[in-house]
């Protein structure tokens, strides 16, 4: 089987949707051989920013000497992002081969009236990759809510890691805070420990009490005291018990996932015995970093790229343009799936963007540009839908001008489609990029 055919097989999973649940994963496994039972795992679930929580603790793991394998979705430019061991992603090869070892299985289940989806398969294909190669810990992103999650197989964990808890998916998690709560803290395991940021007491009191619950430890990871000394649209710099620890990663939010980070590290070193340093902490942050989160493009003009796509999320992204780009002309290319809570989204952004460029993106869950900008309207007195991705890249771009910012949100799928494209206009224009995309 070649790469592009193991992909295919993946994808074509996708028919199934996503059904919450753990039986047909746990029969999967159980014919693969249950690798995940051997593996030690810190387990993150939450709303928003698992996947800046997990590339920070593994960065620093892997500084540490420790073989580490981090499992992350969605993926923006590779799906081999999913599954990386010490920073480096799956190759094409491991992809295609263990495609071809496990496929038949899913086939025979399909006949006993058992259908694998996507992300339980990929979850399981994960497993097995990084029990092959050896990982001595896995950080492992839940895909959706905890409880039900397919990630939620694994027995026991070193430490569960709770980020910000907020609506989303409320038609699989719940409709109130509490509902979405228990199932984050579906991921807590019986005697182990658990990392929390304390954020809204309803959230609060369903965590505690399911830690408490599980006889686990609990650990505030906002007791922990930074003082921050330089931010900007490149960099955060901060001191921590005596270090200066400069991350990528921008924005207010990410000073709270880097809170959620160390406290982790500092329990997994403390609580589980892992030799990790200091200087292990600040290579390991320096090195840390995630496409399409406030990731900046270019300078000039400001081009800046974010995943939000929940009032969460937009709810960061306001404060980080009012931080960053105050004063600037702001143009918005933005996409969202339908299922999302688009009218509190970008009621965020109220006021904060002078023109809204609308697209489609491509997820069978998309909404509409016409629908969204029809939603738009009521908050931006400029919206356009368009249906070609560089015509709106190039729209933008003309609109904002030398001295304005392009700001792409509202979909990670659309950001991983428009992320390439933007890169190739603004060289088109003569325009330094902070990336290269090759292809």
């Amino acid at each position: 089987m070649r790469y592009n055919e193991a992909i295919s097989a993946i994808n074509s999973l996708m028919l199934f949707g996503s059904r919450p649940g753990l039986d047909r994963i746990m029969k999967l496994l159980d014919i693969m051989g249950n690798p995940q039972d051997n593996l030690k795992f810190v387990h993150i679930a939450g709303t928003n920013g698992k996947g800046s929580t997990s590339k920070m603790i593994s960065s620093v793991l892997t500084d540490a000497g420790y073989k580490t394998g981090l499992f992350i979705s969605p993926y923006i430019i590779d799906f081999r992002e999913r599954m990386q061991i010490d920073g480096q992603m799956i190759s094409r090869e491991d992809v295609a081969r263990c495609v071809a070892e496990t496929y038949p299985i899913l086939k025979s289940l399909k006949q006993d009236g058992i259908i694998i989806t996507e992300f339980e398969y990929i979850t399981a294909l994960a497993f097995k990759w990084y029990y092959e190669n050896g990982c001595d810990i896995v950080v492992l992103e839940t895909g959706m809510g905890g409880l039900l999650d397919s990630t939620n197989v694994i027995k026991d964990t070193l430490v569960s890691v709770i980020t910000s808890i907020s609506y989303d998916h409320t038609a699989i998690l719940g409709n109130t805070i509490e509902e979405i709560a228990f199932q984050k803290a579906g991921i807590i395991k019986t005697n182990s420990r658990t990392v929390y940021f304390r954020q809204d007491e309803s959230a609060d009191t369903v965590i505690e009490n399911k830690a408490k619950q599980e006889n686990n430890k609990l650990f505030y990871a906002d007791n922990l005291k930074f003082e921050i000394t330089e931010k900007n649209l490149e960099y955060t710099k901060f001191i921590y018990d005596g270090s200066e620890i400069k991350i990528k990663l921008i924005g207010k939010h990410q000073i709270k996932n880097a809170k959620l980070a160390l406290c982790a590290l500092n329990v997994l070193k403390d609580e589980c015995s892992l030799n990790i340093s200091k200087e292990n902490i600040v290579c390991g942050f320096g090195k840390a970093d995630m496409p399409a989160r406030l990731e900046l493009i270019c300078k000039e003009p400001v081009v800046l790229i974010d995943g939000a796509h929940n009032p969460n999320g937009m709810e960061a992204l306001s404060e980080a343009i009012r931080q960053y780009i105050p004063e600037k002309k702001l143009v918005c290319i933005m996409g969202m799936l339908k299922d999302k809570d688009s009218n509190s989204s970008l009621e965020y952004l109220d006021g904060l963007i002078d023109a809204v460029i609308t697209l489609e993106p491509d997820n069978p869950r998309k909404c509409t540009s016409e629908d969204l900008a029809e939603k738009a309207v009521k908050f931006f007195d400029m919206v356009y839908p368009m249906d070609n991705f560089t015509e709106a890249i190039n729209k933008a771009l003309d609109m904002a001008g030398e001295s304005g910012a392009v700001l792409v949100c509202g979909s990670l799928y659309l950001a991983s489609q428009l992320r390439p494209l933007i890169v190739r206009c603004l060289k088109k224009r003569g325009k330094d990029t902070l990336i290269d995309i090759e292809n």
